[in-house]
């Protein structure tokens, strides 16, 4: 489809991602072309040609058939205002249907969405740098960490599920077949997960899902602890309040993107059959959340 004179809007495929990386590059993301062909393999998305060229890119990844996010959404500052990106985000949506939608905006991105319907609901804050000396946290009274078993997949699934109200097995599944996973038990029953994988300029921790923010600290900590000369990335909601505790081992704020999204509230999550609540302090990326 024709977007103006000479753009043309089409499907992104496999064979656009070199030119994808291309454009955050171009951008100073982070991301690494394995990074995209994983988001790829999980989502849809579409493209902007110009004179040939790829000039924009938008992705979506469905969660179920009530929720999904938006995300990767560039223009080559040399294509913007000329609608391009209003264009790309106009397919994405019209593929979504009524699904609720969210995403993370940038300040340059921002303007746009609101336009669009989207209302922010809150504020993710980038932490990243390589940890000084990690103290150890003193541990609740049954409190521990282990490694993740063989048989703790669904476990994880349905402890994601509690924290974000989606359907989020896919995700899960892709990004423990490249990262490592330890679990949070109290009195021998799980309660939470943390992820430590490659991305970007080194690694990234996330998702942590916890009771509560001890928790999370706990899971964060003991990868921080373990990887104490690599370079690692964390994207914290605000309201975890992780903030300056993550600034004090060494990995400071150095990103604020903005928590928004279109559409009805997503129905309450199912409860974890232990009834107790958890929630999301780390995102798996920004794209994804």
């Amino acid at each position: 489809m024709l977007v103006d004179s000479t753009a043309l809007l089409r499907r992104m495929t496999e064979a656009d991602l070199d030119a994808a990386y291309g454009l955050s590059a171009e951008q100073k993301w982070p991301h690494r072309p394995e990074d995209w062909a994983m988001l790829q393999a999980l989502g849809q998305g579409y493209v902007i040609e110009d004179d040939g060229k790829v000039v924009g890119t938008a992705m979506s990844w469905p969660f179920g058939e009530t929720a999904a996010t938006v995300g990767m959404v560039i223009v080559s500052p040399a294509c913007q205002g000329r609608g391009l990106g209003r264009a790309l985000m106009d397919a994405l949506l019209g593929d979504l249907g009524g699904r609720t939608v969210m995403l993370n905006a940038t300040a340059e991105g921002e303007p746009l969405y609101r336009k669009i319907g989207f209302v922010e609901t809150g504020v993710i804050l980038q932490h990243q740098g390589v940890p000084n000396a990690v103290p150890v946290i003193e541990m609740l009274p049954g409190e521990r960490v282990r490694p993740m078993g063989s048989k703790d997949l669904p476990l994880l699934r349905d402890l994601s599920r509690a924290a974000t109200g989606m359907d989020r097995d896919a995700v899960t599944d892709a990004i423990l077949a490249d990262g490592q996973c330890v679990i949070l038990t109290r009195d021998n029953a799980p309660v939470g997960f943390a992820i430590f994988r490659r991305f970007g300029r080194g690694y990234l921790i996330g998702p942590t899902i916890a009771p509560d923010a001890h928790g999370a600290r706990v899971l964060i900590n003991h990868w921080l602890a373990a990887n104490a000369s690599s370079f690692c990335r964390l994207d914290i909601t605000e309201e975890s309040g992780l903030g300056p505790w993550l600034a004090e081992l060494g990995l400071p704020q150095v990103g604020r993107v903005v928590k928004m999204v279109c559409g009805a509230p997503l129905p309450p999550a199912p409860p974890l059959p232990s009834a107790q609540r958890v929630q999301l302090f780390s995102l798996v990326s920004q794209a994804l959340g």
